[in-house]
């Protein structure tokens, strides 16, 4: 449950707002409609695109999106209510009610132990105009059933309690403490709380800690019973369902809801032209330099916006973007980029440069504000970038929409902006831009006057930027019908025993092994995965860094294409080629249409064997690799789980497997050398030995043929043997590790043991481990440490075990206040010695291994993730009939054969535990007591 990220969000309505719909199937839209006859109080509104809408009487809007392709659906609500609504010394209030609305109902008491028994994949989140709830479960009645009775009842039943408040307000604190930890995230609050001096905006979503202390719980209470109606909701389902069948669940779950008699609050504060540069600058213990700008822009409705978006893309892609090449390449800074916010109101475009300490901020500086302001005047925006921004931007939303998880979801973000239809007329509106409407815009609105980031000067004759007010939505979206919906897929049954009915494995010549998957997807997409294993543990001695900075050169250029050519390629195929590698193995990701698949592979292909290794995207790499091991070698996490990892696993410095720190990290980046690098690559890739898995829309003889000409006769020049992992019993240690000036801290705790996956003990471990630390906020860990001690935001822990060597370990991680590391730490261990001395009910039991089984079928629906996890048993020699021999054990244990198995093997007295905070600094003093506060800081 997160405040959502303002970075994470503009990525997300990126990958989904751009794009066409043409097809080479036609579409299908049988399922798309119930019959003529709908529910008692329902009435269909609009149907876009295979997309419907309906609305109850008690003004529920209802969205279906189909896709029976996949054996998992959606259900996702969002309420027109976020940050921009919270009155004074309420803010917070939005993301903290997100949190209070898991706490459960009459009906539901234990909403985490019920989200992990349906196996779902859940979240909340919080934005400046919406807040949204979602579930992915496998596609059966009885899920949908419970997960759309469940969204009624908590829309006007949760319990909202006084305790509640107390225990979950310091875990947000927590999370806004996690936050603080960021420099550069906490100069984003800085210049957008002063370039809104008064719309809710530059409010960061998370609140104002003294808000989060003190708010009365009945302003909480208040805001719920205003906002969580069913006339300010957006119901979606999307994924697999029947129409009429689903339509009429929600008539009975949600239409029992009465209308209210209430008028929801309008929201009318907006902020004057910004009249003068505004500076702000921030003081804090740090590794890298940032300089950032803000510029006010229109808000996401409005038909400026399109051409804005295709602006943040020709000032900040990588490597095209103008601030990379203007910034990055001429070495003034690490890394810089652009993105905009996509808001109900008007929003903001926001640039950035991250500088090494050791260089001076002032040219970064004056080249940000130079290439934004100046250059695109002097030199405007030409018909190649504009064009490269709109095929990235199409392709994107292409690819999103053969996703209905991601369909279902990013809904929320357009209905938050007035109408969910805005998502296809904005990319409507992105196909008819122009350079000239991209330097139009850059012109109305990148203006000194208009910027947050510098100083103010006089000016005789002010050059300001009018910010037109939000269009009226309704109006815009009245006659829109949109194109044709996307092609349905075949109803696919993702069990092992299907998979393996429908999987044909082969071995190609030179070595590689092959499994294929054929089946019809949404919009004829294909998932390819190839992996190259080389090299043994004395032939890559002393050669793990080399090995892998090749890796990470393969995608900036070959020998034929620059860094740029190629993500062109890629937006001209629609296609994402993601290829990557380390010192022991070179792996190819490929997601794109049947058609586009031999092209796709050729530019995998290329990237693999042909790379460029261009000197001056080495040296960027470099840069950009210092900054990221100074920005971390300081923060908690960092630290934590280096000890962590060295102490459990301490291999010798020459062996890529060695556990380096962040300053030998940054020694050796600073060390090797591109020719280092060239005779890794030439000296150890090949394709003698390795895994391809394809799933999706495919013939395997094709790509057989495909695979033999591209690879065939590439033969790997050094022998291959895999790293066999070294026991050492390394003793028990408990660290405490300083981090000067981190709002939050972080432990990592485990113990190593020998056993493998085919041990009797293995499944009950498993299902223990899940138990205790998986599932969500149900686990045995997160009911003691986050929803009864309010000590962390985010805790858990996990077990693992190798298929080929007795190789395994127990582990666990919590993030907290520092003067919260005692008390943490204590919990954590007494809840392991729990399970080890008394183990787990039928009831608890019962419920983990419908939520273990239904989450494990789940994640079998994803075709990318199969497609990973038929490559990697091709190594290790297994079938998924292996899957369903587990999930067989797993379903027949009893709780005393799982607590002997924990007892067996786990041993809390050996667990080894790491913690890094800034634990010398005194602990803050305790809030006072007030509404929402926690009583003299005992949750502290």
């Amino acid at each position: 449950m997160t405040h959502t990220s303002k970075v994470l969000l503009t990525c997300i309505a990126l990958a989904v707002g751009a794009g066409n719909t043409a097809l080479a199937k036609g579409p299908s839209t049988a399922a798309s409609k119930p019959s003529a006859t709908l529910p008692k109080g329902v009435t269909h509104v609009t149907s876009v695109e295979g997309i419907e809408e309906y609305r109850l009487e008690n003004g529920l809007r209802v969205l279906f999106f189909h896709d029976p392709s996949k054996q998992t659906a959606v259900v996702n609500i969002t309420y027109l209510v976020g940050s921009r609504h919270e009155n004074y010394g309420e803010t917070g209030m939005a993301h903290l009610l997100e949190h209070l609305v898991f706490k459960g109902t009459p009906n539901h008491p234990n909403i985490p132990d019920e989200l992990t028994s349906h196996g779902t994949r859940p979240n909340g989140s919080t934005w400046y105009d919406r807040t949204n709830y979602f579930e992915t479960f496998s596609a059966t009645e009885e899920n949908l059933d419970w997960a759309l009775e469940l969204e009624a009842d908590r829309m006007v039943n949760s319990y909202i309690k006084k305790e509640h408040l107390d225990s979950e307000m310091t875990v947000v604190r927590n999370e806004l403490e996690r936050g603080e930890n960021s420099p550069s995230g906490i100069l984003m609050e800085r210049i957008l709380s002063t370039a809104f001096l008064w719309h809710n905006y530059g409010k960061d979503t998370i609140g104002a800690r003294a808000d989060l202390e003190s708010v009365p719980i009945d302003r909480l209470q208040a805001f719920y019973r205003t906002w969580y109606q069913p006339d300010n909701a957006v119901l979606v389902i999307a994924g697999k369902f029947e129409s009429t069948r689903t339509l009429g669940k929600v008539a009975e779950y949600f239409g029992r809801i009465p209308k209210p008699a209430r008028k929801l609050p309008t929201t009318y504060t907006l902020d004057p032209t910004q009249d003068g540069e505004r500076m702000v600058t921030l003081r804090r213990v740090g590794d890298t330099q940032v300089v950032s700008a803000a510029y006010h822009i229109p808000s996401g409705a409005h038909a400026d916006y399109a051409a804005i978006e295709m602006l943040e893309y020709v000032l900040g892609d990588v490597p095209s973007g103008r601030l990379h090449k203007g910034i990055v390449e001429t070495k003034k800074a690490s890394s810089a980029g652009a993105f905009a916010f996509q808001l109900k109101e008007p929003g903001i475009l926001y640039a950035t440069a991250e500088v090494r300490k050791e260089s001076p901020i002032e040219p970064a500086q004056t080249a940000l504000f130079s290439i934004i302001e100046q250059e695109i005047q002097k030199n405007p925006a030409t018909k190649e970038e504009v064009e490269r921004a709109k095929l990235d931007y199409e392709k994107g939303f292409e690819l999103a929409m053969s996703n209905p998880e991601r369909v279902g979801v990013s809904l929320s973000e357009w209905a938050a902006m007035g109408d969910w239809r805005l998502m296809f007329l904005h990319r409507d509106r992105v196909k008819k831009v122009t350079p000239a409407d991209v330097n139009r815009v850059a012109a109305a609105y990148l203006k000194s006057s208009n910027r947050t980031a510098g100083v103010f000067v006089p000016t005789e004759k002010p050059d300001r930027a009018e910010i037109p007010l939000a269009p009226d939505v309704d109006s815009i979206v009245k006659d829109y019908k949109g194109g044709e919906p996307i092609a349905q897929g075949e109803v696919f049954d993702p069990t092992p025993e299907n998979i393996e009915k429908r999987t044909v494995r082969t071995a190609m010549k030179g070595g590689v092994k092959a499994a294929f998957l054929e089946k019809e997807t949404r919009a004829d997409i294909v998932n390819l995965s190839l992996n190259f294993r080389f090299g043994d543990v004395n032939s890559l001695k002393n050669r793990g860094t080399a090995g892998d900075l090749a890796g990470m050169m393969l995608m900036r250029g070959t020998k034929k294409k620059s860094r740029q050519d190629i993500y062109d390629a890629m937006d001209k195929l629609k296609a994402t080629v993601a290829v990557s590698a380390g010192p022991t193995s070179a792996t190819a990701n490929i997601l794109c249409k049947r058609a586009q698949l031999p092209e796709a592979m050729a530019l995998a292909a290329e990237m693999l064997k042909e790379p460029g290794f261009d000197a001056k995207e080495f040296e960027i790499l470099k840069q950009e690799l210092l900054a990221a091991y100074e920005e971390s070698r300081n923060e908690p996490g960092t630290k934590a789980s280096t000890a962590y990892t060295r102490h459990l696993y301490p291999y010798p410095k020459e062996d890529p497997r060695y556990a380096s720190t962040a300053d030998e990290d940054i020694a050796e980046i600073k060390r090797v050398t591109l020719d280092e690098v060239k005779a890794f690559h030439k000296d150890f890739y090949g394709a003698s030995n390795g895994e391809l898995a394809v799933v999706g829309d495919h013939a395997a003889k094709d790509v057989q043929k495909l695979y033999e000409k591209h690879f065939g006769g590439w033969k790997s020049p050094k022998a291959f043997a895999r790293l066999v992992p070294v026991w050492t019993d390394a003793g028990t240690k408990n660290e405490n590790i300083e981090a000067p000036d981190k709002a939050n801290a972080e432990l990592r705790l485990g113990q190593r043991v020998q056993i493998r996956d085919d041990d009797a003990d293995y499944p009950g471990l498993v299902l223990g481990m899940f138990m205790t630390g998986g599932g969500f906020l149900n686990s045995r860990l997160a009911v003691r440490v986050r929803q009864k001690d309010g000590l962390s935001y985010g805790v858990g822990g996990g077990f693992s075990a190798s298929a080929l060597d007795k190789e395994a370990s127990f582990s666990g991680y919590a993030i907290f206040a520092p003067q919260n590391r005692d008390k943490v730490e204590k919990a954590m261990l007494e809840e392991l010695q729990k399970v080890v001395d008394s183990g787990f009910t039928e009831d608890e039991v019962k419920q983990a291994k419908s939520g273990w089984l239904q989450s494990r079928v789940v994640g079998r629906a994803q075709d990318g993730s199969l497609a990973r996890s038929l490559g990697s048993y091709l190594f290790i020699d297994r079938t998924f009939a292996w899957d369903a021999d587990l999930e067989k054990k797993v379903m027949a244990l009893t709780p005393a054969q799982i607590q002997s198995a924990l007892k067996k093997h786990m041993d809390p007295k050996k667990i080894s535990v790491f913690k890094s905070g800034d634990f010398a600094k005194p602990a803050p003093a305790a809030p006072a007591k007030g509404g929402g506060g926690s009583s003299g800081g005992s949750a502290n």
